[in-house]
C-alpha cells in the first residue's frame, strides 16, 4: 500500500472514533421522544436517560489516561469500540428481554465510557502518527467524523421515525434507532486490528525498532530517521526520572492552559445548540414539532460543510486565525440570535444567527481545539494531560447540558428585557474569553513536530 493511502486509512479507521463519538451522543436526541412515551419518563427521569452517557464520558476520559499508557492508544480504542458495540445492541434490547429503564441508562453509561476513552486517545493517536506537514488535516479528520456522526444519526433516526407509525415508534422504533449505531461500531472493531500502533508509545515502553518501522512507512527513510532521533531525546529525561512531576509550575500551567481551552470549547454553548436544538427551533424560532428532525439534518448539514473547511484551512493558516474568525462569527451569530428575541422579532434573521454560529464554531473551536490539544503537550506528560482536559470538558459539556433548559425556563430570562435571549448572551462572554486566552496563551503549532512545539514551553 503507497504511503498517502495507508496514513488515508490510519486516520479513516482512527476518526471512526469521531463518528461513534457523534452518533452515541446524537442517538438519543432522536429516540428520547419515543422512549420517553414508551417508559412514560418524567422531566427528571428524563433528564437522567439523556445525561447518563455524558457522565459516563467524564469516567471513561479520566481512565483514558493511565489506560492508554498501560497497553497504548490502539488497545485503548479497540476497548471503546466493543464498549459501543455493547452499548448499541443493550440500549435496544430486543422486547423478549425484560429492558427498564435502568438496564438503559447502564447500557447508555457504557457508550459514554466508550466516547470518553475515544475522544482522548483517537486525537492523540492521529496527532502521533502522522506527518508534520499534514497533521492539522489529519487531526480534523476527528472532528470531521465527529460531525458525519451527528448527521448520519440524524439522517438514520429520521428515516426510522418517518418510515413507521407513532405507536410503532413508541413501541419498538426507538429500539432501531440504537441498534443503527451497530454497523459503524463493529466496523470500528474490527478495522482497528489493521492499524498500527502509535510510534511514540513504542518509543516510550522502549521499542524503538518497531516505532522506526511505522516511521519509515509513513515518513520514508530519511524523515523517519530523524524524527526517532527527535522522539527519544525528548523521552530521555522521562527515562532517567520515571516519576514526572505533575505539579511542577510548569507542567501543571501546560495542562491548565489546555484544560481550560478543552472547557471553553463547551462553554460556547455549542452542545446546548445540538442537544436542544429541536427546543431552539419549536420555542425561540417557532417552528411545528412535525418539523424538528427536519431542522436538525439542517444544523448537523451546516456544521459538516464548515467543518470540511476548517479541515482544508487549519494547516495553511494556522490555529490560532481559525479561533479568531470562527470567535468573531459565533459572537455575530449569537448577537443576531439574541437580539432578535431581546425585541421579539423572532423570524429568519434569527434562524441565520443560529446557522452562522454553528458554521463558525465548525470553522474554528469544533476542529482546532482537538488539533491543538493533541499537540501541545510534551510527550512525556501527553496520556495524562489529554485525560485531564477531555474529562474536564466532558464536566463541562454535562454543565451545560443540565444549566441550559434551567437558565432558558427561569424567570429572569422568560420575562423583559432578556425575552428568552439570557443564555446566548452569556455564551458571548465565554466566547470573549476564548479570545483572549488564545492571543495569551495559545501557541502557533502549525508547521512544527511534536517535539518542537515542545520545545515552546521550554
Amino acid at each position: 500500500m503507497k504511503k498517502g493511502a495507508y496514513l488515508l486509512l490510519i486516520a479513516a479507521v482512527s476518526a471512526l472514533g469521531g463518528l461513534l463519538f457523534g452518533y452515541d451522543t446524537g442517538v438519543i436526541n432522536g429516540a428520547q421522544f419515543y422512549l420517553t412515551e414508551h417508559f412514560g419518563l418524567s422531566d427528571a427521569l428524563k433528564g437522567w436517560v439523556v445525561g447518563s452517557a455524558l457522565l459516563g464520558c467524564f469516567v471513561g476520559a479520566i481512565v483514558a489516561g493511565p489506560l492508554s499508557i498501560k497497553i497504548g492508544r490502539k488497545w485503548s480504542l479497540i476497548i471503546s469500540a466493543i464498549l459501543f458495540t455493547l452499548s448499541a445492541y443493550g440500549s435496544g434490547l430486543p422486547e423478549l428481554f425484560p429492558q427498564s429503564v435502568s438496564m438503559l441508562v447502564f447500557f447508555r453509561i457504557l457508550g459514554g465510557l466508550g466516547i470518553g476513552i475515544a475522544s482522548m486517545n483517537a486525537p492523540m493517536y492521529i496527532a502521533e502518527i502522522a506527518p508534520t506537514n499534514i497533521r492539522g488535516r489529519m487531526v480534523t479528520y476527528y472532528q470531521l467524523a465527529i460531525v458525519i456522526g451527528f448527521f448520519v444519526v440524524f439522517l438514520a433516526t429520521y428515516f426510522i421515525g418517518t418510515t413507521l407509525t407513532l405507536e410503532e415508534n413508541i413501541a419498538f422504533g426507538w429500539r432501531r434507532m440504537f441498534w443503527s449505531e451497530l454497523i459503524p461500531s463493529i466496523s470500528f472493531l474490527v478495522l482497528l486490528f489493521v492499524v498500527p500502533k502509535s510510534p511514540r508509545w513504542l518509543a516510550l515502553k522502549g521499542k524503538d525498532d518497531e516505532a522506526l518501522a511505522i516511521l519509515k512507512r509513513i515518513n520514508g527513510n530519511e524523515l523517519a530517521l530523524k524524527e526517532i532521533l527527535l522522539i527519544k531525546d525528548s523521552l530521555q529525561e522521562t527515562k532517567q526520572n520515571i516519576k514526572v512531576n505533575y505539579f511542577s509550575k510548569s507542567i501543571l500551567a501546560i495542562i491548565v492552559i489546555g484544560t481550560v481551552l478543552s472547557v471553553l470549547q463547551q462553554f460556547t454553548g455549542i452542545n446546548a445548540v445540538l442537544y436542544y436544538g429541536a427546543d431552539i427551533f419549536e420555542k425561540a424560532l417557532g417552528f411545528g414539532k412535525e418539523d424538528v428532525l427536519a431542522q436538525q439534518i439542517l444544523l448537523a448539514f451546516v456544521n459538516l460543510v464548515f467543518t470540511f473547511v476548517a479541515m482544508f484551512t487549519v494547516d495553511k493558516f494556522g490555529r490560532k486565525p481559525l479561533l479568531y474568525i470562527g470567535s468573531v462569527g459565533m459572537i455575530i451569530g449569537f448577537l443576531l440570535l439574541g437580539v432578535t428575541l431581546q425585541q421579539q422579532q423572532v423570524g429568519m434573521l434569527s434562524l441565520i444567527g443560529v446557522l452562522l454560529f454553528i458554521a463558525s464554531f465548525a470553522l474554528s473551536m469544533g476542529p482546532v481545539v482537538w488539533v491543538l490539544l493533541s499537540e501541545m503537550f510534551p510527550n512525556k506528560i501527553r496520556s495524562l494531560a489529554m485525560s485531564v482536559a477531555v474529562s474536564a470538558q466532558w464536566a463541562a459539556n454535562y454543565m451545560v447540558s443540565q444549566s441550559f433548559p434551567v437558565v432558558m425556563g427561569s424567570e429572569t430570562n422568560v420575562q423583559a428585557p432578556w425575552n428568552g435571549s439570557l443564555p446566548y448572551f452569556i455564551f458571548i462572554a465565554f466566547i470573549l474569553v476564548i479570545v483572549f486566552v488564545t492571543y495569551k496563551f495559545i501557541p502557533e503549532t502549525k508547521g512544527k513536530s511534536l517535539e518542537e512545539i515542545e520545545g515552546f514551553w521550554n
